[in-house]
């Protein structure tokens, strides 16, 4: 729901003037609201000189233990964003997730050579790799698409960006190799805002609890389930037996796991990302961002026949 401009704020440490709905300075980085719920450490908005971005493992650590540090970072060069470096990673362990659930199965009929049970090994790896990235891509790709349609009913956030960072199609054609800070530094009172949002990639970083968690379901499909025998040679088989470990409780146990995040982790930063994207209010993005959650999280896992079947 786009906002209608209707006045102007002077910044006190600039002198510049900004939007009414504008909580940072988009000049220098002032805060120039403050919200209640910004007291919590987790919400609380940065305002530090910026000086270089910290290296992609450092914002990865970072999301994890300083999410608004790590988006206040991550916000001054967004071209720099590591989304695509986290859904790489993540889906590196969907295919050790891949080979833990190979280690489930004693093939009766499989050669011991080392070379062709390397091979085995190998291609069940890529197997979940493919699909853990092109799943992830897609169904994070969606979750973007509903939180931003959250956030533009909350806080006009496509009209914010618009109206901040241009077309990113015209930006990139006019500076190609440019890339600045939304909270430009001011110089001969000029305000360079020059970089693209990079929205895509910067949103992918929300997605980085899954780094963890697809980390511990690792562990608990290695210890969660017990081993079987089956011959190499019956894809049938293999199949039957694949298809009553995802019917298991155990699998019930990974599908939880994932909905408490996407109910609540991930909203969260979420949440950050957008509120640094558009210099917006903190609990008008929180809100839709929990409620859009909480339904993907019921709709995609709660109600699934592993949990109730």
């Amino acid at each position: 729901m786009s906002q209608t401009v209707a006045a102007f704020q002077r910044c006190p440490r600039c002198g510049n003037e900004n939007t009414t709905e504008s909580f940072a300075c988009n000049f220098c980085g002032f805060r120039l609201k403050i919200e209640r719920i910004e007291k919590l450490r987790l919400f609380r908005r940065y305002e530090t000189e910026w000086v270089a971005p910290y290296p992609w493992y450092m914002k990865i650590l970072y999301l994890f233990v300083n999410a608004p540090k790590a988006f206040f970072d991550i916000n001054h060069k967004r071209s720099k964003a590591p989304g695509w470096v986290i859904l790489l990673f993540s889906s590196l362990l969907y295919g050790l997730m891949g080979l833990a659930f190979l280690s489930h199965f004693n093939f009766t009929s499989l050669s011991t050579d080392i070379a062709v049970l390397a091979m085995f090994n190998l291609s069940f790896f890529i197997a979940f790799f493919v699909f853990g990235f092109s799943f992830q891509l897609i169904y994070f790709a969606i979750l973007i698409w509903l939180f931003t349609k959250g956030a533009n009913y909350a806080v006009g956030f496509s009209s914010r960006l618009e109206r901040r960072f241009g077309s990113l199609g015209e930006q990139k054609k006019q500076f190609k190799e440019t890339d600045m800070s939304p909270f430009s530094i001011y110089k001969g009172g000029t305000m360079l805002q020059l970089e693209g949002s990079y929205k895509f990639k910067m949103m992918l970083c929300a997605f980085t609890p899954f780094l963890l968690i697809n980390g511990i379901k690792i562990l608990i499909v290695l210890f969660g389930f017990p081993t079987v025998e089956v011959d190499a040679l019956s894809t049938s088989e293999i199949l039957n037996d694949m298809a009553q470990m995802f019917n298991a409780p155990t699998w019930a146990v990974l599908d939880i796991i994932d909905a408490i995040t996407i109910a609540t982790w991930v909203p969260i930063l979420m949440t950050l990302a957008i509120r640094e994207l558009s210099n917006s209010s903190t609990t008008r993005v929180l809100i839709p961002t929990i409620i859009i959650g909480v339904v993907v999280a019921i709709l995609f896992y709660f109600l699934r026949p592993t949990l109730f079947g």
